[in-house]
């Protein structure tokens, strides 16, 4: 049996790359959940309580804010911590959510518009990762840090987990939104898709 594997880094980090990569080494993943529950708060004890029984992998929230929960409840657990530079980070998310909101990102953020509330989602995902570091400074075996969207990589991610490294490209999904785009928008998608923010 599979050891759990908790992504843990905030939505916009390569979380979807790292869902389909772990997707390709074989484990059931699962997220994000919960995003448009409104009594969310009340209901996220069992809500991942349910979920961690059925999955092996778990990406983008909620599992960012249960991660220590999860180290408790499942012992010899992997984390990832996947990150990405701030301002494409940002822009991304603006790009993305900008100009609506919802319960599980409220609770994640404290607003769930990042769109004018810039600086909160920068400063809460910098204290997310701070904690996280902090929370594992003595398990170095535990976690993974990557930027999947800068250095898409298995060999990290595969020598973390024990498992070798598969003879396919590690998957990178903004280059193949951005392919799919340009292939079915013909030369239209590939004039925009330099352009496409994800």
């Amino acid at each position: 049996m599979k050891r759990k594997v908790f992504c843990v880094g905030f939505g916009k980090t390569g979380t979807s790359s790292m869902r389909e990569a772990l997707e390709m080494l074989g484990y059931r993943v699962t997220g994000p959940n919960g995003t448009d529950d409104p009594d969310i708060a009340a209901n996220l004890e069992s809500m991942v309580r349910d979920l961690a029984e059925r999955y092996d992998a778990f990406q983008d929230n909620p599992w960012p804010l249960v991660y220590r929960e999860m180290d408790a409840r499942y012992p010899g657990s992997k984390f990832i911590l996947t990150t990405r530079d701030e301002t494409k980070w940002i822009e991304s998310a603006v790009a993305h959510f900008g100009g609506s909101s919802t319960p599980l990102r409220t609770l994640v953020y404290g607003v769930g518009d990042p769109k004018g509330n810039e600086a909160a989602w920068i400063e809460r995902r910098r204290r997310h990762e701070r904690e996280v570091a902090d929370y594992f400074r003595d398990r170095p075996d535990d976690l993974l840090t990557v930027d999947v969207t800068r250095d898409p990589d298995w060999k990290p991610l595969c020598d973390f987990l024990g498992l070798p490294v598969p003879s396919r490209p590690f998957p990178h999904q903004q280059s193949r939104v951005k392919r799919e785009f340009r292939s079915r928008w013909g030369g239209l998608g590939r004039l925009v898709a330099p352009f496409v923010r994800l």
